[in-house]
């Protein structure tokens, strides 16, 4: 996981050569950037790489079982509710397939900007056999036009760049070579804002939904 602060603003590229899938080392990497941004930008641009956003939680580590698998569980559970109340404008870039936990964190930014390329959007929790905790189904209920609900939660349905927007998954979509330039001008809009303003609005608005997640944390 790389991060660079530019102007104020902290990009975080995750890119492990793979699925981008979190595991420990990636949820211990994205909070350590975040505590980096909390501390010196002013927003943050989170960056996938060409053809993967991230494949979501590394499920031969979860199939190991066990208490590393449940600490894995909750540190994601932790992880998507920081980002989702972080006190900064949080932006994702998506040039690639975004699955399970990679459409959760979509869901946990404030903006989600998407490439015009071939990849889809998609919660495959139904189809592979697992549930959706409270934090995920907040975000869902939030983030997720209700109209899309059942055959995007309930019925796993693959979402292209353009349906994911109708969906609510992402917020727009631009050309491929734009994708960065877009998202680092809107993080650069977004500063002009007054910081302290941006965030008691941010959290009074999602102070229901972060209730219920931060109370089902462990």
């Amino acid at each position: 996981m790389d991060y660079q602060l530019t102007d104020s603003i902290a990009q975080i590229c995750i890119d492990d050569g793979k699925a981008n899938a979190l595991n420990h080392e990636f949820i211990d990497a994205m909070n350590a950037s975040l505590d980096k941004a909390e501390q010196e930008a002013k927003a943050v641009v989170i960056v996938g790489r060409d053809g993967m956003f991230s494949a979501g939680f590394d499920l031969k580590a979860l199939a190991k079982g066990g208490q590393q698998a449940a600490d894995l569980l909750d540190k994601g559970m932790a992880l998507v509710t920081r980002m989702y109340g972080f006190p900064m404008p949080v932006i994702s870039a998506c040039e690639g397939h975004a699955i399970g936990m990679g459409a959760f964190i979509l869901m946990a930014s404030d903006n989600r900007i998407g490439a015009d390329a071939e990849y889809t959007v998609n919660l495959p929790e139904t189809a592979i056999g697992m549930p959706f905790t409270p934090v995920l189904m907040s975000l869902i209920k939030d983030r997720i036009s209700s109209a899309y609900q059942t055959i995007a939660v309930i019925q796993s349905k693959k979402f292209t760049p353009a349906q994911a927007v109708e969906a609510g998954f992402l917020d727009q979509i631009v050309e491929k070579d734009q994708l960065l330039t877009s998202a680092m001008s809107l993080a650069q809009e977004l500063i002009k804002l007054p910081a302290a303003y941006y965030k008691t609005n941010k959290l009074d608005l999602r102070s229901e939904k972060l209730q219920i997640m931060q109370d089902s944390l462990k």
